[in-house]
């Protein structure tokens, strides 16, 4: 089939105009491809990873060693999605680093949430960039596993707010540690009549 356009255009839900690769903290959801629940399931409000949810877990938890930028918050890995806190930070100071550790402390401890700090990173990647080489890695590592070459693991989009004050880093924090108890409510349960 042809590229047409008209017809095969998507539409972003990105905030039109903001700068992904500024510092500051961001919620992420990314959901299976068709809502699969392949990472594992709930049992007694706990989650109990998968073969492939731990491959995502180790994923996950590894990106801060590829991205010097970011560093992550909360989380949760659930049967068919992943919630999650990045905190994108400023590390553009030069000599020593002292200033640099000073505000990398000040932008990401608990007690002194990241916003806002309006900065641009330079040389490191935006939020969409390390989100594709997440779901491209784990996604390849799980078809491996299952022996399924290119077959969609995650959805092509995810959704992403912008934390903006600390009662909504509490608020969402709080969301992330109960969404396993809250499971059988979850508007992404596969018997969830409420689709987003």
């Amino acid at each position: 089939m042809k590229y047409d356009p008209a017809k095969h255009h998507r539409r972003s839900i990105r905030l039109r105009g903001y700068d992904y690769s500024l510092a500051g903290a961001y919620f992420i959801t990314i959901c299976t491809w068709q809502r699969e629940c392949l990472f594992g399931q709930i049992i007694n409000g706990e989650m109990q990873l998968s073969h492939w949810g731990e491959i995502v877990n180790s994923h996950w938890q590894n990106l801060p060693k590829f991205h010097p930028n970011l560093e992550l918050d909360e989380f949760v890995i659930m049967p068919n999605h992943l919630h999650s806190i990045i905190v994108l930070i400023n590390n553009n100071s030069v000599g020593a680093g002292l200033a640099d550790m000073s505000e990398r402390k000040q932008i990401t401890s608990r007690q002194n949430p990241p916003f806002p700090v309006p900065q641009k990173q330079q040389n490191c990647k935006n939020l969409p960039e390390i989100l594709r080489g997440f779901k491209t890695f784990s996604a390849r590592r799980i078809n491996q596993m299952r022996r399924n070459c290119g077959v969609p693991v995650w959805q092509r989009n995810y959704y992403e707010h912008i934390i903006r004050n600390d009662e909504s880093l509490q608020h969402i924090r709080q969301y992330i540690i109960n969404n396993p108890l809250t499971w059988e409510l979850d508007q992404l349960h596969p018997n969830s009549p409420s689709k987003w």
